[in-house]
C-alpha cells in the first residue's frame, strides 16, 4: 500500500503551492478522513474547470501541481490532483483509466475527434475505509449545469463514476473498455493510446510548402474557434 501514498512528478502534493491550496480546502474540515476527501472532491471537482482541449503531450501537463496552476484542464490531472490530495493526508490513491463513449458530446466535438469515444478517460480510486472506491471530479459543476446533467458527487463510501444516462433517460456515458489501475501515471502508455485513437491530430499535414508543423500539442489547435 505505500507505493499509492508517496509523492511523484505527477502526484507532486509536496509542491508548496500545492501544499498551501490542500491546507487551504481543508480548513474547518473535521480530522476525519472521508469528511476531508469529500471536501477535496468537491475542491477539485469545481475550482478546475473541464477543457479537453488543452490536452499537451508535455509530461509537466499531467501533474498535480500543473492542474491547479492552470486552473483548467481533463479529467486525468484533475483526478491527479485529487488523488495527490488524497495522499497528502495519508489515504492511498490509484489512478484508473478506461475509455468511454459520450453519448452527449457536441458534434464539433466529435467532428474534430472523429470518433465519440473518448481514450484513456481517467479516474481515482481511493482507499477509504478498508476498500477501494472510484471517484471521478472531472466535469465541474458550471459545465454540468450547460449540459443539463447532475453533477458526480462523493460520498467516501460508494463509487462516483459517470451515469449512464442523464435525468431525462438520454443516454450519457458507457464504460467501454477498462485499462486498469497504476500507482503513477503511466506517461507513455496514455500518450501512445491518445495518439493512436486520434493521430489525425499529431502533426496535421503543412498547407504550403513554407508552413511549419504544428509540434505535437494536438489539444493546442482549439478547434472551437
Amino acid at each position: 500500500m505505500e507505493r499509492y501514498l508517496q509523492p511523484t512528478a505527477f502526484f507532486d502534493y509536496n509542491q508548496p503551492q500545492l501544499k498551501a491550496w490542500i491546507e487551504a480546502q481543508l480548513q474547518g474540515v473535521p480530522e476525519d478522513s472521508v469528511e476531508q476527501i469529500k471536501a477535496l472532491y468537491l475542491a477539485v471537482r469545481d475550482s478546475v474547470s473541464y477543457n479537453p482541449y488543452v490536452f499537451q503531450t508535455e509530461p509537466k501537463t499531467f501533474s498535480a501541481s500543473y492542474a491547479l496552476e492552470s486552473g483548467e484542464t481533463y479529467c486525468i490531472p484533475k483526478a491527479v490532483l485529487l488523488g495527490a490530495a488524497a495522499r497528502s493526508i495519508g489515504v492511498p490513491s490509484r489512478l484508473g483509466l478506461a475509455d468511454v463513449r459520450n453519448h452527449l458530446s457536441s458534434p464539433r466535438l466529435i467532428e474534430w475527434l472523429r470518433s465519440d469515444i473518448f481514450r484513456m478517460h481517467g479516474y481515482i480510486e481511493l482507499y477509504l475505509n478498508g476498500r477501494w472506491v472510484k471517484a471521478t471530479p472531472a466535469f465541474n459543476r458550471q459545465l454540468c449545469e450547460l449540459m443539463k446533467v447532475e453533477p458526480l458527487d462523493f460520498d467516501g463510501l460508494h463509487d462516483s463514476v459517470f451515469q449512464e444516462y442523464t435525468e431525462s433517460g438520454q443516454a450519457h456515458m458507457e464504460y467501454i473498455n477498462d485499462h486498469g489501475v497504476f500507482d503513477d501515471v503511466p506517461y507513455p502508455f496514455i500518450v501512445a493510446g491518445v495518439r493512436a485513437a486520434y493521430g489525425h491530430l499529431f502533426n496535421p499535414p503543412s498547407s504550403g510548402s513554407g508552413s511549419q508543423r504544428h509540434s505535437e500539442r494536438p489539444w493546442s489547435l482549439h478547434p472551437w474557434k
